[in-house]
């Protein structure tokens, strides 16, 4: 005893390891993000998978004691997640993740927010009162989410600040010289016009100078109508539209018809981190198949 008194000693004498922050993150996106700042001082878990469309999540038991042993919840917010988040917040009974408390982040308050509507009625479909909530999409709004992150975290753990910040700067030379590539890639494409299925992507297209001249969906939500898919297919003819854009959690059964009978390809693109089986493991990767796949599609 005598022989390990001494080293027990100098282990009492070192400084305690800090724990690692537990992230929950409502989006693959968010946990993406938050394991490129956050890096080995975090534990980060999405609910929602990158294959789920993230407006229908079914509640689960076990997403109960994620949240329940959270630090820090991040959402995207404006709606997305709210037929499904609140009830399990609440029955969490985690008072630090709940909205307006220091473990509640709502990264849209600090990005770029387009379709923003004016007026909202039942006519329109499933609108998003608050503004479109897929703005992650466009990639200096994935470095404002960033940025929101490093802060939270040097907030919550500021013996750690500068490691968030050197981990913060790194992402950001990464994702410029990553969009360099982006735009070199679809430069010969600009002002080409597609379809996309649903209005997922507004930030995306706006970032990149690529059209959207309709949708599948006649309103939000709405399944289309055989009217609205033959106008859809003479506008496509009229317009020459090379692509139709879709989800993979969407049907494919109206949009591949409506390629065949266009001439368009029908291109499954990925909006979430993880939504392919592989080539999309991060969110510069998830961005690079996305272009690579829509390059194609426009030749």
């Amino acid at each position: 005893m005598k022989r390990f008194l001494p080293l027990l000693i100098l282990l009492a004498a070192l400084p305690m390891q800090a724990q690692k922050l537990n992230v929950v993150t409502t989006t693959a996106d968010l946990a993406a993000l938050t394991r490129e700042v956050g890096g080995d001082r975090v534990d980060v878990t999405s609910i929602a998978r990158g294959y789920q469309d993230p407006h229908f999540v079914e509640p689960k038991p076990s997403f109960l004691l994620l949240l329940r042993n959270a630090d820090l919840l991040e959402v995207i917010g404006l709606e997305l997640e709210i037929g499904w988040l609140p009830p399990l917040i609440e029955q969490s009974r985690n008072t630090k993740i709940h909205q307006g408390s220091n473990g509640y982040l709502d990264v849209s308050r600090g990005v770029e927010i387009l379709d923003r509507p004016t007026v909202v009625n039942r006519s329109m479909g499933d609108v998003h009162p608050l503004g479109n909530p897929h703005y992650w999409l466009d990639p200096a709004n994935a470095v404002r989410i960033a940025i929101q992150i490093q802060q939270k975290l040097a907030q919550m753990r500021p013996a750690d600040a500068a490691y968030f910040a050197q981990r913060l700067n790194d992402f950001k030379i990464r994702i410029n010289d990553a969009n360099k590539r982006w735009m070199a890639a679809l430069a010969p494409f600009h002002g080409a016009k597609i379809v996309t299925y649903h209005n997922s992507w507004p930030n995306f297209v706006r970032h990149f100078g690529i059209d959207v001249a309709a949708y599948v969906e006649p309103k939000p939500g709405v399944p289309p109508s055989p009217a609205h898919t033959f106008e859809l297919i003479q506008l496509m003819k009229d317009q020459k539209v090379k692509a139709i854009i879709m989800e993979p959690y969407f049907d494919s059964k109206t949009p591949q018809s409506i390629a065949e009978r266009t001439g368009a390809q029908l291109v499954v693109l990925y909006p979430s981190v993880g939504g392919a089986k592989s080539g999309t493991d991060d969110y510069i990767s998830l961005i690079d198949t996305d272009i690579n796949l829509l390059v194609k599609a426009l030749r």
